[in-house]
């Protein structure tokens, strides 16, 4: 059962809520080892005991107040070039902090976001209060609290506000 749980996890399907799960039914159990070890780290949660029914319960998604205080220290604000870059297949996603160039950048650029249906990486934010002030500017959009350390390594970025996309990065 740990095994279907992993293979959702890695083929980035989205994750089940309480609201929207229904029961999870095994087709086949043919035992093994427990895949759980592997995924402590990611969200440790005492194991769940199965219920009659075979459905498994499901840890609880962590709130956005787990996730704060953001601190990206490999990124700051700041004007960032434009360059191409080849990532066929990437949803368009724009990088900004809690900060006054991150909010006037998503004001101008937000019906070209809006029009993208990017998602948002909010990568420097202290409180809950300043990340839905800015979730209040970017009505229709996904703003998710997140680190961009390893973004920022693999894109070789130093600055934020900025829009990625498939065929590249702009300030």
């Amino acid at each position: 059962m740990h095994a279907f749980v992993a293979i959702s996890l890695a083929a980035g399907l989205p994750p089940v809520t309480a609201q929207t799960a229904t029961p999870l039914i095994v087709v086949e159990d043919r035992g093994g080892t427990s895949a759980l070890p592997y995924y402590e780290a990611l969200a440790p949660q005492p194991e769940a005991t199965p219920t009659p029914s075979g459905s498994v319960t499901m840890p609880q998604r962590a709130s956005d107040a787990d996730m704060l205080p953001v601190r990206s220290t490999r990124l700051t604000p700041g004007l960032e070039p434009r360059r191409t870059i080849e990532a066929p297949g990437l949803r368009p996603l724009f990088l900004i902090g809690d900060d006054a160039r991150s909010r006037a950048w998503l004001k101008q650029r937000l019906p070209a976001l809006q029009k993208l249906n990017a998602v948002g990486l909010v990568v420097n934010v202290e409180h809950a209060t300043a990340l839905q002030a800015l979730r209040g500017l970017a009505p229709g959009l996904q703003l998710s609290p997140v680190s961009g350390n390893d973004l920022a390594q693999r894109l070789g970025l130093r600055h934020y506000p900025v829009l990625i996309t498939s065929t590249g990065v702009e300030p």
